[in-house]
């Protein structure tokens, strides 16, 4: 067996900032962790856009303090997690044309309807796995080409994030397959990219896939060049994996600007009711996720909203609150909704407020209607009666949280409330695995929570309640739409 000696770095580059850690890989102890933050630009309603320059100045920014506060001789190589879907434009010398197009944008949902009704195969669940909207990287780029003709030509290549970063970090531009499906044109069986007509994708290669890192980067980071960069893959599927996550049993839920819900499975198989995207896992197997467009997001806005110091101060005066006494609340403030439901045109709301309605039973309203919509997922994942749900991430970790989803659920929550970045640990996973190095030890730190039973009927007649109000939503919105069409 290969020497288990050294320090591998894990970067996780996300919605909000780059998280980056250094793993001792004899112990699996985080020995440093930093995170370098950058902007999302909304230029108007619906828009989410961030500068490409702006992830290699955090990229770069923490690898140096890493190095500096460890012993860089010692890493054994680096590797990457990003967000996804992801979108930036490339020229033929490889720089980026304009912002890249966040995942929380929702502005290309006409190209999208154009994509599924005149690329129907391309698109289809049953080839893709996924459940194609304006949030994909082919109808982020159509958008673009369609409002700016000119910059359009000068397009080589459409790329996600990750892709970007390790193109950056190694002088090669690849994509692994997890990446490549949030392309929407992805053939899941087949493992290459439809036809048509959206312009080049990164060529596809295994999560484990190593490359140098690139001299240049190496001098201004502080290590030595030619380490081995990992490819990596998708935060979700990354952070599922470092949790342990059990095919067929186990439901990992990883919670920070928005939430992922999956269930791991061992061959692709796609869900009967195309109620789940089905994410390759990085090294073998399928993920049936859900995705909650607004969570962290979500509680930061209505604590800025309501002058709150934090969402922390909105937790405890939430906390004292019934889940039955507070406004029925929506939690689709995203906008729109990749769970069980998959409607882009759902927005949030919250109904029965009154003078006396405080800004703790806002909270406590959210958190009910996100909770809600976490049971909705697992009652679609659960493969077992006694499934385990495992949790990490900063927006799910308070107790509060935690028993409302066991007790909402009727399953066992098992918490890993460290400040472990488990998307950046599960990279480090694959760094090791590619490098034939043995694997980290499992995570020990899991804190349980077991369902109450005599809260069952509550959290039913909860659902039941947001059921109807999920209703009346969409019965606006096809009024509105009905409105729309009749004045144009």
């Amino acid at each position: 067996m290969a020497q288990r000696t050294g320090i591998a770095i894990g970067l996780d580059l996300g919605t909000s900032s780059l998280k980056a850690i250094a793993v001792e890989i004899e112990t699996g102890r985080v020995i440093e962790r930093v995170r370098q933050p950058y902007p999302t630009h909304r230029p108007e309603p619906s828009a989410a856009e961030q500068a490409p320059r702006d992830w290699m100045a955090a990229v770069v920014g923490a690898l140096g303090r890493l190095a500096a506060a460890t012993r860089a001789a010692d890493w054994v190589g680096i590797a990457l997690s990003a967000m996804l879907p992801t979108m930036v434009r490339l020229d033929a010398s490889g720089e980026p044309i304009g912002n890249a197009i966040v995942w929380e944008d929702n502005r290309a949902e006409p190209e999208a309807r154009h994509l599924r009704e005149h690329y129907p195969e391309a698109t289809a669940y049953a080839r893709t796995g996924q459940l194609m909207d304006g949030r994909y990287l082919v109808p982020m780029s159509a958008r673009l080409a369609r409002l700016d003709p000119a910059s359009a030509e000068r397009v080589a290549r459409i790329v996600g994030a990750k892709d970007y970063v390790f193109a950056q970090l190694t002088g090669e531009l690849l994509t692994d397959p997890s990446t490549a499906a949030g392309s929407g044109v992805y053939d899941l069986a087949r493992g290459e990219y439809a036809t048509g007509a959206w312009g080049a994708l990164p060529t596809v290669a295994a999560a484990t896939t190593l490359r140098g890192l690139h001299p240049g980067v190496a001098r201004l980071v502080g290590t030595a060049p030619g380490i081995p960069v990992a490819l990596g893959a998708a935060d979700s599927v990354l952070g599922a994996e470092a949790l342990g996550a059990r095919p067929g049993h186990d439901i990992a839920i990883i919670s920070g600007t928005s939430t992922v819900v999956l269930g791991l499975r061992e061959t692709l198989a796609l869900e009967p009711k195309n109620r789940a995207l089905v994410t390759p896992l990085a090294r073998g197997g399928y993920g049936f996720e859900m995705d909650l467009v607004a969570t962290g997001s979500a509680f930061q806005w209505l604590a800025q909203l309501t002058g709150a110091a934090s969402p922390a101060v909105l937790l405890e005066e939430a906390a004292p609150i019934s889940p039955i006494e507070a406004p029925e609340t929506l939690p689709f403030v995203g906008p729109g909704e990749q769970g069980a439901l998959w409607d882009s045109a759902l927005r949030g709301a919250f109904l029965g407020l009154t003078l006396g309605t405080t800004r703790g039973a806002l909270m406590r309203g959210l958190i009910t209607g996100v909770i809600l919509e976490l049971r909705r997922c697992v009652a679609v994942l659960a493969e077992s009666p006694d499934a385990r749900i495992l949790v990490a991430g900063s927006s799910l970790s308070s107790e509060l949280m935690l028993q409302d989803l066991a007790d909402a659920t009727g399953l066992q929550v098992a918490a890993d409330r460290s400040d472990a970045d488990h998307s950046a640990l599960g990279a480090v996973g694959v760094l090791l695995d590619g490098l034939a190095l043995p694997a980290l030890p499992p995570i020990t730190t899991f804190e349980r929570f077991d369902p109450r039973p005599d809260r069952a009927v509550m959290w039913a007649e909860l659902a039941a309640r947001q059921e109807t109000a999920i209703a009346r939503e969409r019965e606006r919105v096809a009024g509105e739409n009905a409105g729309e069409r009749e004045t144009s």
